[in-house]
This record gives structure tokens, C-alpha cells and sequence, in this order.
């Protein structure tokens, strides 16, 4: 499937551009989080009124622009959980579940709480049911003490499977970096996690949207899962990054890796077609 990515601002696209391009099914919201971190083309310490407001508006056209019961997947840190969920009922969406993605090598430490280990995932709808939900299996290990699952298990809100890319633990070659080891993006999401939610709320042929695209990583997965990819990315730096990424597969990107871990998933073939477990650059519109 094609990859349509956008160098613009992402307000900007979906007050305009987005009425030009089919209607999105799924939505990844990772945006910048308001904590002062460091970004080429943007300010990253807001008023909070200013930045939630601008999350809603967000929001809103995401949702204007959505088909019925498509999904979002809405990613903050967890003290911004109450924001989070207020935006999304104000802005329309429905909620369903609040993931918690615990982190596997790293936490936050505090001396005056307890040290903080994941991060949270709303997930919403676009009215009060999914236009579709695939219902996964995993096999994770078993705890001593348990039996052996012969089929496995449903994923649950709880995903501590997922190795995080942004700590400062080294994560294997999948982190996009310098010549030098520093990332190219310091919130950078791994490709197993959008894998899951991809194939949880889409099937072949639907609309993945990112509008803060960062460095590809919505895109890349749905072009090896026969989805279309959508992007927008303001920063050039990070454009060009996610161009280069998407024009040359890398053994990193992979997704096949990972479908052995969906194998006792009963409708696996039909939303990962076996003909799709291949990692080759997908067709790209740059605009």
C-alpha cells in the first residue's frame, strides 16, 4: 500500500489538506508532551491551557475527519492521564480503554513518590463501538507456578511485552541514531507497539494516520501490513529522516519478526496476510 507522508504542520493539514485524502481508520497520537524537552521546530513548554487546548483541537479535526468507529490511540505521560481522557470526551471520541505500556528497562525515579515505569495509551472510538477490533493472542511466558497456555492469551490493557526505545538503555539496532549513537528523535516508538495496535483496529486497506509522525515508525509498520499510510511532519530534519527510512527497508524495521508471537491469533491470516510478511519499502507521495 502507499505511504503518504506531509511536510507540514499538523493543525494546518487537517484543517485543510485532510479534505483531499480518504477517511482515516486508525490514529496514532504521540504528540510532543509539554515537558521541555528540546525540538527544532517547536516549543515545548506551553501554558497548559495552551497545550491541552491545542490537543483538543486536534482532536476534534482527527475526529472530523475519521470514519465511523475508528480508533484512536492516544499516548501521554501518566500523570496527563486526566487531560487526556477530558480532551478526548470533549472532542467527541469515545473512550474504551486506558492501556498502561509498562516499560521493561527503565523508570523514572522520584524521592517523594513512587518511581513512575510506564506510560498510558487511551484508546477511543469514533462513536460507541470499533468499526473493527481483531481481537489478538499472544503467548507471553508463564509465571512459575502456572500451566503452559496451549493457545495463549487474549492482549489485555496491560502490555509489558513491549521493550521501550526511549531510555537510555541500549535497545538493539531498531532506534534511528547518528554517526555519533545519539538518537534522531528522543521519543522515537518501537515498532512492535505499533504493529499491535494496528493490527488490533485496522484491517488491509485501511487509512493509518499519524500527525505527529516523528520518525516514521506508524508508517513503516502499515506498509508492511497492507494498510495506507498517512503522515505529517513539520520539522524537514525529521522528514527527511522518515523519506529515507521509507525508501530503504531496514532488518530493524522488520515486522516479521514479530508474527510469531500472533501465531494463536484465529483470524492472523486474514488481517496479516502471509503474503504481506515481507519488509520491502512500500510506494511513497511526498508533499
Amino acid at each position: 500500500m502507499d505511504n503518504h507522508l506531509f511536510h507540514d504542520d499538523c493543525t494546518r493539514f487537517l484543517a485543510h489538506t485532510a479534505k483531499d485524502a480518504p477517511p482515516f481508520d486508525f490514529t496514532f497520537l504521540d504528540p510532543p508532551f509539554n515537558q521541555g524537552k528540546e525540538y527544532r521546530r517547536h516549543d515545548d513548554q506551553l501554558d497548559d491551557d495552551e497545550y491541552w487546548n491545542w490537543m483538543r483541537d486536534v482532536c476534534k479535526l482527527t475526529l472530523d475527519h475519521s470514519s465511523q468507529g475508528a480508533a484512536i490511540y492516544f499516548m501521554q505521560r501518566e500523570k496527563n492521564t486526566e487531560n487526556v481522557l477530558r480532551v478526548l470526551r470533549e472532542s467527541g471520541w469515545h473512550f474504551q480503554n486506558l492501556i498502561v505500556w509498562r516499560k521493561k528497562t527503565s523508570a523514572i525515579p522520584s524521592e517523594v513518590r513512587y518511581g513512575k515505569a510506564y506510560q498510558v495509551i487511551a484508546f477511543a472510538t469514533k462513536g460507541k463501538r470499533a468499526r473493527v477490533f481483531n481481537r489478538l493472542r499472544i503467548d507471553p511466558p508463564v509465571p512459575n507456578g502456572y500451566k503452559p497456555r496451549e493457545k495463549g492469551m487474549f492482549v489485555t490493557d496491560v502490555w509489558d511485552d513491549i521493550r521501550e526505545l526511549t531510555s537510555g538503555y541500549y535497545a538493539g539496532d531498531e532506534a534511528l541514531r547518528y554517526d555519533d549513537g545519539e538518537r534522531v528523535h528522543k521519543q522515537q516508538s518501537p515498532v512492535a507497539l505499533l504493529l499491535r495496535m494496528v493490527l488490533s483496529s485496522t484491517n488491509p486497506g485501511d487509512c493509518v494516520f499519524d500527525p505527529f509522525a516523528g520518525t516514521g515508525t506508524t508508517l513503516v509498520v502499515a506498509s508492511q501490513l497492507a494498510r495506507i499510510g498517512m503522515g505529517v511532519e513539520k520539522d524537514k530534519v525529521n522528514y527527511d529522516c522518515i523519506e529515507a527510512r521509507l525508501r530503504h527497508a531496514r532488518d530493524a524495521d522488520s515486522v516479521v519478526k514479530y508474527r510469531k508471537d500472533y501465531i494463536h491469533t484465529p483470524s492472523l491470516n486474514a488481517i496479516w496476510p502471509a503474503s504481506q510478511a515481507v519488509n520491502e519499502p512500500a510506494p511513497m507521495l511526498l508533499v
